[in-house]
């Protein structure tokens, strides 16, 4: 039987597209399948805020930002946590990571004709000692154009391939199994489904219109995560975490399902550290959702008050925006799903920014202006909205009103979860704190030493202030949600991006790169990540798969 291409690859989101693009310029026959509608392509690259991580970047030296490929390597190491014997190939992608990300992967990129934002972010700070978690400097990088723009040049090389005779688009194709001859997998079935026109990132049908098999001498598994499917995010919930929640929603649609993983293992791959992944603690129902359950992630500067479900501060270093898991792990042992954010209109015109690339139309649409103009706004139009819309936020001029909101939001008027009183009193002992240059308040410790770097400074940290000052008003109450996002886990794979089997021996024929196989090794990130590095890990490990495959195939 004839092969019907030199590699079929599943799954046209971030890392599918790369792997493809590098096929291409190989020279070989592609088949690209997917389940969505062609107009999805992309899959959750394109709602991203398409953040990118790199080390001693030229954004990063016009900051002043002294960074290193051994700097990056220790946050890295002191972030993964690595601890497991499975975790020898996490740690060599790690390893390998590091190095693309201070060396060529900026520069390959640019060539490409992606440019970023001047202004570097600085995620998950940490606030532990040198060798913990978190990001030692800024280097979160945002791409002018957002998620769009940096998947552009990947749709444009893989279309290129299209027109080309290269490559062949096979859209609402939905793989259900893998299959073998000579002991190579080679084949790959499943089911046809109707054209749908649904927009992209609303359910589309999932009616049969047919089977399929296809044939070649290499797959490539590219089908991203679990995140869409909270029955199975329940029951890989780590004991760690606490309780998994009753409520979770959704960063990412519900066809982000994970079940090609479970096709690929029965198929004879190595699917490891299936209990990592990757969870916000700061998400928020969108008020014009997309699809069900559709959550935005605050990303918030370092001065909101950051309490739990009866108004108590969440104990030291957890920040907003210094440890995403470790906040989680706090959260699930309180015995809530939810917490809060107290703050005021001046924090929120400054610090929050959502995440997104729908959020963001300014930097989506490469806007200049609409950056300046976002800038100069009291709160930024996509917040405001949410002000106004949102089911999770209490605006109020009165501290007794905000607490009577909140508690009314959670169900909780008769029985109040939130004591004014006690409450008042936190929120005093906080203020007075502001009155000098010094503190133990290790917060306000954390605003003023974030504000000692430029980009912070200039647009994600306000200057400290009294919460209560009626001039920083109204006050403003965000209830927070448990939002998925990301496997951390997935398929196991060597430094060629080739699947392992449990005894670590090549899956003949088969590779996996982007979030399916954890986006490298199977769990590149170990227990927690630095952030900006899922898009990245994502371009790295499929161009690395799209390299390996096209060595590979005759």
């Amino acid at each position: 039987m004839a092969y019907d291409a030199d590699v079929i690859v599943i799954g046209a989101g971030l890392a599918g597209l790369a792997a493809t693009a590098e096929l291409v310029d190989a020279g070989r026959r592609v088949v690209l399948v997917d389940q969505e509608p062609e107009h999805s392509i992309g899959g959750q690259a394109h709602w991203s805020f398409g953040g990118l991580f790199f080390v001693d970047s030229p954004e990063q030296r016009r900051l002043r930002i002294k960074d290193s490929h051994a700097l990056a390597l220790q946050d890295w190491m002191g972030t993964a946590a690595f601890d497991r014997p499975e975790d020898h190939w996490p740690r060599k992608w790690a390893e390998a990571y590091v190095d693309f990300a201070a060396g060529e992967k900026r520069s390959w990129l640019h060539g490409q004709g992606v440019r970023f934002f001047p202004v570097v972010g600085w995620a998950e700070r940490g606030g532990y000692d040198a060798q913990g978690h978190g990001n030692s400097v800024p280097r979160f990088h945002i791409t002018w154009g957002t998620g769009p723009g940096l998947l552009a040049p990947f749709v444009r090389r893989v279309r290129e391939g299209v027109a080309r005779g290269l490559v062949e688009l096979r859209f609402r194709h939905r793989v259900t199994g893998l299959g073998r001859s000579a002991g190579t997998v080679d084949t790959v079935t499943g089911e046809i489904l109707e054209p749908s026109a649904a927009e992209r990132g609303r359910a589309s049908s999932r009616e049969v219109t047919g089977t399929f098999e296809l044939r070649a001498q290499a797959v490539i598994v590219t089908s991203g995560g679990i995140g869409g499917n909270h029955d199975l995010v329940r029951a890989n919930w780590p004991e760690r975490l606490g309780a998994p929640p009753e409520k979770m929603i959704s960063g990412v649609p519900a066809h982000v399902d994970g079940k090609m993983l479970g096709i690929a293992e029965a198929a004879g791959a190595h699917l490891i550290n299936r209990d990592r992944m990757w969870h916000y603690t700061e998400g928020i129902e969108n008020w014009n959702p997309i699809w069900e359950r559709h959550g935005i992630r605050i990303l918030p500067g370092p001065s909101s008050l950051w309490l739990d479900a009866h108004g108590d501060r969440l104990p030291v270093p957890l920040f907003p925006g210094f440890d995403t898991l470790g906040t989680l792990e706090h959260i699930m042992r309180t015995g809530y799903d939810h917490t809060w954010f107290v703050l005021n209109q001046r924090i929120i015109g400054k610090e929050f920014t959502l995440s997104g690339s729908e959020q963001n139309p300014d930097l989506t649409g490469k806007s200049v202006r609409g950056v300046i103009d976002r800038a100069r706004a009291d709160v930024p139009g996509p917040v405001k909205a949410f002000m106004d819309h949102g089911v999770d936020f209490v605006v109020e001029k009165d501290l007794g009103a905000l607490v009577r909101g909140m508690n009314a939001l959670t169900g909780h008027s008769a029985d109040p979860l939130i004591d004014e009183a006690a409450l008042r009193r936190t929120l005093a002992a906080r203020d007075r704190e502001i009155a000098n240059p010094f503190t133990k308040d290790l917060q306000v410790t954390a605003i003023r030493g974030a504000r000692k770097f430029l980009g912070d400074r200039l647009i994600r940290a306000v200057a400290p202030h009294r919460l209560l000052d009626p001039k920083a008003g109204p006050l403003i109450a965000v209830r927070l949600n448990i939002l998925t996002r990301k496997t951390l886990g997935g398929l196991e794979t060597d430094l060629s991006s080739r699947v392992l089997t449990e005894g670590g021996a090549p899956l003949p024929g088969v590779y996996a790169a982007g979030e399916a196989a954890g986006f490298g090794g199977g769990g590149v990130h170990g227990y927690r990540s630095l952030e900006g590095t899922f898009l990245g890990g994502c371009l790295f490990s499929g161009r690395a798969a799209g390299r390996a495959a096209a060595r590979d195939v005759s």
